[in-house]
């Protein structure tokens, strides 16, 4: 059970807002590169700022509208017939250039160290196309836990607030990240799994 099975409650709640973008004349691909600047401008400030607290209090709003955004692009390229290999190509690039900004932005909080944060960020690229490997083989994208996508952006936010607030200091920020980086192992492990099944 990961945070990913919520989403088909979310989509629901999304479809009007996807129609209506649709309506406008705008397309899936414009939602998709919509996420991606979001998710740099988020990473810039916290990096130009050094992890001044007011910009890490908006990391978790970031987060949120940035997995809004992912599932409003899906529902327009499935639902509404703009689904194209462009699409595909961009929604898996920008997500892993989203989430490796978002994540190596936090080496900039004061004390957190960069190891931590970069073994992170590359736990997280290699389970991440372990997911998409499964397309190679013949099978479907993987989003098998117990640390996915969505489960990662869950724990970026409290990570973020809990630098925010002062109640985690540097070295529990790098542990976190350390213990975050070795859930990776058994979601990569299980995306394999999962694809070879």
């Amino acid at each position: 059970m990961t945070i990913y099975d919520l989403k088909p409650a979310f989509l629901n709640l999304l479809r009007p807002f996807a129609a209506r973008l649709v309506e406008k004349g705008l397309t899936a691909n414009h939602v998709t590169l919509a996420a991606l600047l979001l998710s740099l401008a988020q990473a810039s400030l916290v990096a130009l700022t050094h992890g001044a607290p007011w910009s890490l209090w908006l990391m978790p709003l970031t987060l949120f509208l940035r997995m809004a955004l992912n599932a409003v692009d899906g529902i327009m390229a499935k639902e509404f017939g703009q689904k194209s290999d462009l699409g595909g190509y961009l929604n898996e690039l920008c997500d892993i250039l989203s989430d490796a900004a978002l994540y190596l932005a936090m080496a900039f909080v004061p004390g957190v160290s960069l190891w931590s944060v970069g073994l992170f960020t590359f736990a997280a690229v290699v389970s991440e196309y372990a997911g998409v490997l499964a397309w190679a083989i013949g099978g479907g994208r993987r989003y098998d836990g117990p640390f996915g996508k969505s489960d990662r952006a869950f724990f970026l936010g409290l990570v973020a607030l809990l630098a925010a607030t002062g109640i985690a200091g540097g070295a529990v920020l790098s542990a976190l990240f350390f213990a975050g980086a070795l859930l990776e192992i058994p979601t990569t492990l299980n995306r394999v799994r999962g694809g070879l099944r």
